[in-house]
């Protein structure tokens, strides 16, 4: 009688020894000791040493190392079987390390429908490198969009087609075409900018892509295959100054911030994690200029549907902050701090002039903490240049150097209401400049707080928030002028 058996797996394993070669009494980086066996067949770890070579295998020893490797490739039923050794593609003559910070590779590909993993497959016998000109410097940042690649590089810019290629006509007109490559033809973008190595600066909204160059002073939009250099408007000394202060620790934090539209850096001279100095501003598309700075010194920036984020290091952990969320203004990070503005009174530029009065439109709660006119050359000592005191309070009688705002510089004497700084007629705010000087100028007859306003071709103006009216609310501020007459 026929008996049928029905195999359902059957392979063959080979087994293995793994012995340590001069190790002794340790297990130095990994490599298996060899313990020593004493007369009674138990281990001794004390006297450990090194295995010998050995020409055939020792079965009978337990205490040696051993693994078990599959014999047959990817263990299936009577698969073509492999031997000992080492298994590799090539022979490399020359193995020593190298660093091609100019080139691109790319992997086998990965189908999660079929099961296909070749993610580390890295096969020389394809053409899976692309390389960059190595003038430009090291490969900072990739951004995959559509199907083009842009590359940064540090004194560069390319961008390479994907999964496509670039033929020309005998005219010299490009035409794409599917091809079987992943990186196709690799086109530079005119102009001599790149990121440096400060690949954390990149931000994209759009079509728009930002980025600093710290080395040329620039920060920089690359839009379509044109590259704009945005420092220029109207920033152009600020960053020829701040972005030097970078050096090599310091880092360029860009976002962009998808609430206001806008985009953010911070310029942080000691590195994202310490603390120093810092510049945090915002690149206004609709304006075409840089709008604002901010007190804010984040470690990370980022927009995730609608909204802005920026995270702070707490006392132990990070904290994550979000944007726009409430009505206190000028609180960043449980810091409040006041609104500050800073502006040019420059008429009829070729004449001096004595400015008299400051006034403007706007919200309540609006003071001037500095205005200097343009430096006369007199001994400091004696008249400091361009130097002022603003007013004189009764209140205290004590000399001050700041306009109070129209709620802060109400005073009362003999029953009567004053105002020290600002007034207020038909929703528009005045305040005379008082001269304060405490030393004549030579020909000066009157002088001090007996006369009124400063001196000069021009007068520079700081106005900020103050700490008491409608704290934390908005404050608008439409227009600013001033009543002069000519010297």
């Amino acid at each position: 009688m026929a008996l049928t058996v029905n195999v359902n797996y059957f392979n063959s394993f080979y087994l293995k020894r793994i012995y340590a070669d001069g190790v002794a009494g340790s297990s130095a980086k990994g490599i298996p000791y060899v313990p020593e066996i004493s007369s009674n067949g138990s281990e001794s770890f004390e006297g450990a040493r090194a295995h010998p070579a050995w020409s055939t295998p020792i079965a009978s020893n337990t205490a040696y190392d051993w693994y078990i490797e599959e014999s047959r490739i990817r263990g299936g039923y009577n698969n073509t079987t492999v031997d000992f050794g080492v298994k590799a593609y090539i022979v490399e003559d020359n193995d020593s390390q190298q660093h091609r910070k100019n080139s691109l590779i790319y992997s086998g590909i990965f189908n999660s429908r079929t099961g296909i993993n070749d993610t580390n497959q890295f096969s020389v016998a394809e053409s899976i490198t692309r390389s960059v000109d190595p003038i430009g410097g090291s490969i900072q940042r990739l951004f995959a969009e559509d199907t083009n690649l842009t590359i940064f590089q540090e004194r560069k810019v390319n961008v390479a087609l994907i999964d496509k290629d670039a033929i020309f006509t005998a005219e010299g007109v490009g035409l794409t075409t599917t091809g079987r490559v992943v990186i196709g033809q690799i086109t530079p973008v005119l102009g001599n900018w790149g990121i440096g190595t400060n690949p954390e600066s990149f931000a994209t909204y759009g079509y728009n892509k930002y980025f600093i160059d710290k080395d040329r002073n620039a920060v920089l939009k690359l839009q379509g295959s044109q590259i704009v250099e945005i420092s220029n408007a109207g920033m152009m000394d600020f960053f020829r100054d701040q972005l030097s202060l970078l050096g090599t620790t310091g880092k360029a934090l860009g976002s962009y911030d998808v609430y206001n539209q806008n985009y953010v850096i911070s310029l942080q001279t000691t590195g994202r994690f310490n603390n120093g100095g810092y510049k945090t501003l915002t690149f206004d598309e609709r304006n075409a200029g840089w709008t604002s700075f901010f007190t804010y010194r984040p470690e990370t920036m980022f927009s995730c549907r609608g909204k802005f984020y920026s995270t702070k290091m707490g006392s132990t952990v990070s904290k994550l902050y979000t944007h726009y969320t409430n009505q206190d203004r000028n609180n960043f990070y449980g810091t409040k701090t006041s609104s500050s503005i800073q502006f040019v009174f420059n008429p009829q530029p070729n004449f001096i002039k004595t400015f008299k009065t400051i006034n403007y439109e706007g919200s309540n709660g609006w003071e001037v903490s500095a205005l200097i006119s343009d430096s006369t050359g007199q001994n400091a000592s004696v008249t400091p240049a361009g130097s002022w005191l603003s007013n004189f309070d009764q209140a205290t009688n004590a000399a001050y150097t700041k306009i109070y705002s129209y709620d802060e510089g109400l005073y009362t004497e003999d029953n009567i209401s004053y105002r020290a700084g600002f007034d207020r007629k038909q929703n528009k705010y005045y305040a005379v400049i008082p001269n304060n000087t405490a030393t004549p100028m030579a020909g000066e007859v009157i002088w001090g707080n007996q006369t009124m306003g400063i001196k000069g071709y021009f007068a520079t103006v700081t106005m900020k928030t103050d700490n008491t009216t409608n704290n934390g609310g908005l404050k608008s501020l439409f227009a600013v002028s001033s009543e002069f007459i000519q010297k």
